[in-house]
């Protein structure tokens, strides 16, 4: 399509309004406001050390360093390598957990 050589072409109308904040985004802040979100973070941390998760993961890491050598090591690396298998050996069952308590908040929350 050809531009007009008289005027400026005509912004696209979502530019200038201010996007909108997502269903995500609005319920990460609805988590944080009332604390809730730091309160699913400690259950999380304190169901992963029960199930053993965490020392798995220090085991993990610690193999990591010694098959590469401590000084050859960043935490790059470590994060790189160990997360993809952090998340997959969260078991289901916390998930769950996590997942319900998350939905008895939107509920509660009215959402």
């Amino acid at each position: 399509m050809r531009k007009s050589v008289n005027r400026p072409p005509t912004p696209d109308a979502g530019e200038n309004q201010e996007k909108e904040p997502s269903l995500r985004e609005i319920i990460n802040i609805k988590l944080i406001e009332t604390g809730e979100k730091e309160r699913l973070m400690e259950l999380l941390r304190e169901r992963l050390i029960e199930c053993g998760w965490k020392d798995e993961m220090k085991a993990l890491c610690r193999a990591f360093v010694k098959k590469k050598g401590r000084n050859n090591v960043t935490v790059d690396d470590l994060i790189h390598v160990i997360t993809p298998k952090g998340r997959a050996s969260v078991p289901d069952s916390i998930k769950a957990e996590l997942l319900q308590r998350i939905r008895t908040f939107l509920v509660s929350a009215a959402l």
